[in-house]
């Protein structure tokens, strides 16, 4: 019988596959269903920056809101029971407490103070690990890209200081040197990485002239470049690697732990194919395994990372520059006029 259980950021998960942050992971029904289907492990929608400095706003403006009423009012106190990000915090902690998987909590802020403050926060809640969303805003032109990053290591330093849960960093692809980044974060002492966060992509509706906000699924193809990650950082950092974007199939899953990963998100096949589809995805690595002689994934972990190929070039552009020369490859699988 095989044994999908694996190891990731010190928690013990039934199996490799974990529901990532979305909107499917905010929900209470969602969750339960989530569990249901088989999933590991769920990340639970993110708290953003954006909404802890509205309510702080809100909490101002209510306060002030009394200073030039008459003496005669009952009373000008706001109601404060839920002032604040207290919503989500109380949500997450009885998402918590209704599954008996491991939950994630997700964070994605910007100022140093919010990240500490609501770092503790959510460990309140009881979760078993923290995520973290790091990002810098592409409008930020005069920002020099070495001090950003210079910033987010020292910030992963801190954090770890800060809760004694473990803490993951989810990282955008948008950096010069991932590799190098991932290093000095890992030995900063961040428990795990995952490869890549989708970012937001606008659009512009072109009969109206007006800014859009698309909902951004993933393609079935998209986790090439978290796979190509993977194999070049597996046995190069202490930290565990969990891919994300593009895992659709049982197939993808295994593409990643060959690569090195310890485990995957999914969001976007569960909203296209539903919450059985982690059952289907499942089976399929248990059918392979079986295939294989496989009987846990440490036997088949990092196999075809760029640390144990034979062909250390194929997760380099030597590669890219190989196929190149090989125009009969192109022109074999091209299906155009």
């Amino acid at each position: 019988m095989t044994d999908l259980n694996t190891k990731y950021m010190g928690l013990t998960l039934k199996n490799p596959i974990i529901a990532g942050a979305s909107a499917l992971t905010a929900n209470m029904a969602s969750i339960m269903k989530i569990e249901e289907a088989g999933a590991g492990a769920l990340v639970t929608k993110s708290l953003f920056e954006e909404e802890i400095q509205l309510e702080h706003f809100k909490f101002d403006e209510d306060l002030e809101k009394g200073n030039y009423r008459y003496a005669e009012m009952i009373t000008v106190r706001p109601n404060l029971k839920f002032a604040g990000p207290a919503e989500h915090l109380m949500w997450v902690r009885k998402a918590k407490e209704a599954v008996s998987i491991p939950v994630i909590a997700s964070l994605n802020a910007v100022n140093r103070e919010t990240w500490l403050e609501y770092a503790q926060r959510l460990e309140a809640t009881g979760v078993d690990a923290l995520e973290c969303n790091l990002f810098a805003s592409p409008g930020e032109i005069q920002k020099n890209g070495a001090d950003i990053e210079k910033e987010q290591v020292e910030l992963v330093h801190e954090l770890k200081k800060t809760v004694s849960i473990p803490v993951g960093v989810k990282l955008s692809s948008f950096y010069s040197n991932i590799s190098n980044l991932v290093r000095q974060m890992d030995q900063a002492g961040a428990d795990g990485f995952v490869l890549f966060n989708r970012l937001f992509e606008p659009d512009i509706d072109i009969t109206t002239e007006k800014y859009l906000h698309p909902f951004n699924f993933s393609h079935d193809t998209d986790y090439r470049l978290a796979l190509r990650y993977a194999g070049l950082l597996e046995g190069a950092i202490k930290s565990d690697i969990c891919c994300s974007s593009g895992i659709f199939k049982g197939e993808d899953v295994i593409k990643m732990i060959l690569a090195g990963a310890a485990a995957v998100q999914t969001v976007s096949a569960i909203f296209a194919l539903g919450y059985g589809h982690i059952q289907k995805m499942l089976a399929d690595i248990q059918n392979w395994m079986d295939r294989k002689g496989y009987k846990t994934l440490p036997d088949f972990r990092g196999k075809s990372s760029k640390r144990h190929s034979n062909t250390p070039w194929d997760y380099t552009h030597a590669q890219y520059a190989r196929l190149l020369m090989n125009s009969d490859i192109i022109i074999n699988n091209f299906s155009g006029v």
